[in-house]
């Protein structure tokens, strides 16, 4: 039995290619990250009563909680690829995709940020 990677839908393809062709500068990368998190904080704010100041909080530590979870993903050592920069690490990694990773943190983020505040009143929070 093969089992089929979870990207195997067009759907799921259209939405990796969006985001590799947005991470593509760092102003590009920086506009998603600042629109989604805005958008995310807003949905917070006016949906579930909550103060700017305290999505914004929650906001932040969910972010980066979400950053280091997601760094793992989709790395490669240098020795992975046969090439070792002379001077580093061989198990550093090759190509980081920190700006694709940075957009994928934030697209969660906001997501878990409005799902943490529609769980709030139900938790008498």
């Amino acid at each position: 039995m093969v089992l089929s990677s979870s990207l195997s839908k067009p759907e799921d393809k259209l939405l990796t290619n969006l985001v590799k062709t947005l991470s593509g500068s760092v102003w590009s990368t920086l506009g998603v990250v600042v629109v989604v998190s805005a958008l995310g904080v807003a949905i917070a704010v006016n949906g579930f009563d909550l103060r700017v100041s305290g999505s914004l909080a929650l906001y932040f530590v969910i972010w980066w909680i979400l950053l280091f979870a997601v760094l793992p993903f989709g790395v490669r050592s240098q020795a992975e690829t046969g090439e070792v920069v002379r001077g580093s690490e061989p198990g550093a990694p090759a190509l980081p995709a920190l700006r694709e990773k940075a957009i994928w943190t934030t697209l969660v983020a906001s997501v878990v940020l409005v799902i943490v505040a529609a769980v709030f009143p139900l938790a008498g929070l």
